[in-house]
């Protein structure tokens, strides 16, 4: 029997995420985005369900002008105003006990070495349920906040992305040994001086002497997450990802994606199995096929065309407010996210994709609309493609979570495509098997490393 897929509720801290205009229906609840109860209350709708992950995207800066000016997006909340995740994760891990947090953290915000006490922190606070997804930042406005001229070529963040994970498995994995933490108050003797290690990093871009000034979290390394499909990103999550996001427009497209990807994690002496993968979809969902067909057309009233082509260029890198929509996508490429363009290439198929595709694409792909049992059908169809998990993108919140839950979670369990509970334990173990990160992974290298550094010195 093939394995239930894994549910991800694909959020942000902002008012407009993904289908930018649907904050104006009027069920939405998604601008009230700054209220602590908000995101408790969804944690918690979430977990009953037992969904795996509330996963949490979020920026460092605005995407690339439109028209020239960044005025569409603050007039239409294009992810702006935009709050940090990581500062309501522990209070989402307060209100719930098992479904796993994802936030995103680009390597460019946060010094490694902070990051990753920030990270065991909320690894501590939550029993073990913290993941992160590592991105490296394609917006050029993002590099000027953090005191750049412009933003790094695309290969070159991958290099850096790999010198700041390395540091960060480092400090998780090999500066406190197993048994370190002793706290024995009869001795008096709280952590054992020579299982804990510097790690006296030198690279290109990082000098970290350490040690970690956290103890080991439940699950050491958060789960590793990872998106982007160019191929410097297909190699980076081949070596150090747990999990990969994608957005491929069909399933045949998944399954070419996933197989060439899988094929490089064992050039890195992983399994193939070791990486899973994560659909981005939304679902319209109707009791009856006319009905779903409907709500999909009101639904279209309330986007905002403009909003969702904004963000596409910016996620390529550059303005397409001034190009005529029929301009060969292949006359605007740029330093961007290139895995934009790969998946607008694979939907469009045997022509050169236009703007036009790039807009059209951005506001209706990769959204599924019919009955429970349709959609179900077709997310059998997915799993075959060997995709592992969905990362469900919301049209409302909570609306869409709580029609996905009412409506399409019982037909899931009754096709063995959901989970009826949670398995024991911290997030990874739900995932892979077990607390730490598998022998196979580069984090492990880590692993009593650095015995030989402690020295006897005060």
């Amino acid at each position: 029997m093939p394995e239930p897929l894994r549910f991800a509720a694909f959020v942000m801290n902002t008012t407009s995420h993904i289908l930018h205009g649907a904050w104006r229906l009027p069920e939405a609840r998604q601008h009230r985005f700054t209220e602590l109860d908000h995101w408790i209350g969804l944690a918690q709708e979430l977990e009953a369900a037992r969904f795996d992950h509330i996963f949490f995207a979020d920026v460092v800066g605005l995407y690339h002008d439109y028209r020239s000016s960044w005025r569409k997006f603050v007039e239409s909340g294009l992810q702006i105003p935009s709050n940090d995740p990581t500062v309501i994760a522990s209070a989402i891990a307060h209100a719930t006990t098992d479904i796993g947090i994802a936030l995103t953290s680009s390597i460019l915000q946060e010094h490694p070495f902070n990051f990753a006490r920030k990270m065991s922190t909320l690894d501590h606070a939550s029993g073990g349920r913290i993941a992160w997804n590592i991105v490296t930042s394609l917006s050029p406005n993002a590099w000027r906040n953090f005191g750049y001229a412009d933003i790094t070529a695309h290969d070159e963040r991958y290099a850096w992305a790999q010198e700041y994970v390395d540091v960060t498995y480092k400090l998780w994995e090999g500066s406190w040994d197993e048994g370190a933490l002793v706290q024995d108050k009869e001795s008096g003797i709280h952590a054992d001086f020579d299982l804990v290690h510097k790690i006296d990093h030198e690279g290109p871009r990082y000098r970290v002497e350490g040690p970690h000034l956290v103890a080991p979290s439940p699950q050491r390394t958060p789960v590793l997450f990872q998106a982007g499909s160019s191929p410097a990103g297909r190699r980076f999550a081949a070596r150090n990802a747990e999990a990969q996001f994608i957005s491929a427009p069909n399933p045949a497209a998944a399954r070419d994606l996933i197989a060439e990807t899988r094929e490089l994690v064992t050039e890195y002496g992983r399994r193939p199995g070791d990486l899973r993968f994560y659909q981005g979809l939304s679902f319209v969902i109707g009791d009856t096929e006319h009905e779903a067909r409907r709500k999909a057309t009101e639904l279209e009233e309330y986007l905002d065309p403009d909003a969702m082509l904004a963000h596409a260029a910016g996620g390529i890198g550059i303005d397409l407010g001034h190009y005529d929509l029929d301009t060969p996508l292949g006359e605007v490429e740029a330093e961007g996210s290139r895995s934009h363009l790969r998946w607008v290439r694979e939907a469009v198929g045997d022509r050169e994709p236009t703007v036009r595709d790039l807009a059209r694409l951005r506001s209706r792909d990769n959204r599924l609309v019919g009955t429970p049992e349709q959609i179900a059908g077709e997310l059998e169809h997915w799993r075959a493609a060997g995709v592992d998990g969905i990362n469900v993108i919301n049209t409302t919140i909570p609306g869409s979570y709580r029609e996905f839950i009412e409506h399409l979670r019982p037909v899931l369990l009754d096709r063995g495509l959901a989970r009826a509970e949670y398995e024991p334990g911290t997030t990874r173990r739900k995932l892979t098997g077990s607390d730490l990160l598998d022998q196979r992974h580069p984090a492990a290298a880590y692993r009593g490393a650095f015995a030989t550094v402690t020295t006897g010195a005060a």
